[in-house]
C-alpha cells in the first residue's frame, strides 16, 4: 500500500524583507503540521511586492476544500522497518550585553532588513550566516537548499514599518530587541535580533497569518520607553515561561491536548493531526513516533496587564517506521522535495525547526496560554 500524506494545516509567510523587485513563487497547496489549511494559496502583492505564503512538509493528500487526509491504497514489496535517529541539537546563539536605545534597534533591524534582501535575491547561504545564528539560521539555509533542490527562488517581500520594543533589565542594558509588522489582510510577523560578539543577529522569527491576525497583548513601556525582559522562572503567571514552553512541546509530542493552552492551530489543532495521522498510518501498518524538544533561549516581554509574551524554538522530528510488510509512505512538500518524492518501504522521517511565540496570562486572570505564531521549517527528510 502506498500513502501520500499532505503536509498538516496552516501556512507561514517567508520572512519577507527584499527592497529590491523580486519574482514570487506560486504557493504549494500543502500544508505542515501546526497550520490551517484556510490560508493556502494565497499569494499577496503588498507595496509592489510580491509577499508569498508558503507551505511545508510531511505526509498527506489533502483534497480541495477538504481538511482530512485522504489515503490511496497499492501494493509494495516487504522491508524489514529501520529507526532514524534523533536529530542533534543546534548550539544557542552567544550574546553580550550592550547599552541599546529604540533608535539604535530601529536601525540595526533596518540593516538587517536590507542585507536579508539581497541574500534572499541571491540564495547567499554565507551573507545569511553574517545576519542570522542560531536555529533561525539552520532554518533558512534549510529553505534556500529546499529552493534549489526544487529549481525555484525563495519568495520575499517588504513589510510595513515594524513597531521595536527594547527590553532591559535593572543595569540598563540589553542584549536583544523584539520587532513587529502587521500588514492587514496578510500577517503579522515578529522577528527577535540578538547582540553576538559578531553584530546583531536574527534568532527568531513567527508569524500569523489568519485574518484578521490575533491582536497581541500590550506590551508594558516605562516612563523612558523601555519594555521589561522576564527570566525563563518568572512567577505571577498562570506558568513560568520555561514551564509553558516545556508543557507546549510535550502536548503536541504526545499527541494529547494540554488545557493549560487555548485553542489553536499550534495547540489541539495540532494534536488533532497527528492523531488523524497516527491513525492512518497504523492502519496501513506503519507506526508514528514524535519527537519535540527545546531549541536556545526562552525570550519574554512583561505585557500591562502582567503577564508575558514568550519567544522559543524547538527541533521536531516524525518518524514513521513500517511494522508489517506491504505499504509504502511517500513524503509531500518540502520533505518530498529533499527525497525525490521515494516511497519508502521501511521508514520515513522529517526533521523540522520550529519557532513559537506565545502570551502567558497572569496567574489570577482566569485566561489560557495562548500560542500567536509560529515559523516551520524542513530541516531535513529521510527514508529506507
Amino acid at each position: 500500500m502506498s500513502r501520500n500524506a499532505s503536509d498538516p494545516p496552516d501556512k507561514v509567510v517567508w520572512r519577507s524583507e527584499r527592497i529590491a523587485p523580486i519574482t514570487g513563487r506560486d504557493i504549494d497547496d500543502d500544508a505542515e503540521p501546526e497550520r490551517l489549511p484556510v490560508f493556502t494559496g494565497r499569494k499577496t502583492v503588498l507595496s509592489g511586492i510580491t509577499l508569498l505564503a508558503v507551505g511545508g512538509v510531511l505526509v498527506w493528500v489533502v483534497t480541495s476544500g477538504a481538511s482530512e487526509p485522504v489515503t490511496t491504497v497499492a501494493r509494495s514489496t516487504p522491508a524489514p522497518a529501520v529507526t532514524d535517529g534523533e536529530p542533534v541539537e543546534s548550539p544557542p546563539a552567544e550574546s553580550r550585553p550592550v547599552a541599546l536605545t529604540v533608535q539604535d534597534a530601529r536601525r540595526a533591524h533596518d540593516r538587517y532588513a536590507r542585507d536579508l534582501s539581497l541574500a534572499q535575491q541571491e540564495m547567499d547561504d554565507r551573507a545569511l550566516g553574517r545576519l542570522e545564528r542560531g536555529l533561525a539560521l539552520e532554518m533558512s539555509k534549510a529553505a534556500f537548499e529546499t529552493a534549489r533542490t526544487q529549481g525555484t527562488k525563495v519568495a520575499a517581500g517588504l513589510w510595513p514599518k515594524p513597531e521595536i520594543w527594547v527590553p532591559r533589565d535593572t543595569a540598563g542594558t540589553t542584549d536583544w530587541f523584539v520587532a513587529v509588522a502587521h500588514e492587514p489582510e496578510v500577517a503579522r510577523v515578529s522577528k527577535l535580533l540578538t547582540s553576538t560578539p559578531d553584530g546583531w543577529r536574527l534568532t527568531a522569527f513567527t508569524a500569523d497569518t489568519h485574518v484578521p491576525a490575533a491582536p497581541l497583548p500590550e506590551i508594558a513601556i516605562d516612563a523612558d520607553g523601555y519594555a521589561t525582559s522576564l527570566p525563563e522562572d518568572a512567577s505571577g503567571l498562570l506558568a513560568t515561561p520555561r514551564q509553558a514552553v516545556h508543557a507546549h512541546l510535550a502536548s503536541l509530542e504526545s499527541a494529547t491536548p494540554d488545557r493549560l493552552f487555548a485553542d489553536g492551530p499550534w495547540t489541539d489543532q495540532a494534536v488533532t493531526f497527528w492523531r488523524q495521522e497516527r491513525e492512518q498510518l497504523e492502519k496501513a501498518g506503519w507506526e508514528l513516533s514524535l519527537f519535540y524538544r527545546p531549541v536556545g533561549p526562552v525570550r519574554s516581554l512583561m505585557t500591562s496587564d502582567g503577564g508575558a509574551l514568550v519567544w522559543y524554538g524547538a527541533r521536531s522530528t516524525d518518524l514513521r517506521e513500517a511494522r508489517r510488510a506491504g505499504s509504502t509512505v511517500t513524503l509531500n512538500g518540502s520533505a518530498g522535495v529533499r527525497t525525490g518524492g521515494t516511497a519508502f518501504a521501511r521508514s520515513a522521517s522529517a526533521t523540522y525547526g520550529r519557532m513559537y511565540v506565545a502570551y502567558i496570562p497572569p496567574a489570577s486572570s482566569g485566561e489560557r496560554v495562548r500560542v500567536l505564531g509560529e515559523w516551520s521549517e524542513v530541516l531535513e527528510s529521510h527514508g529506507t
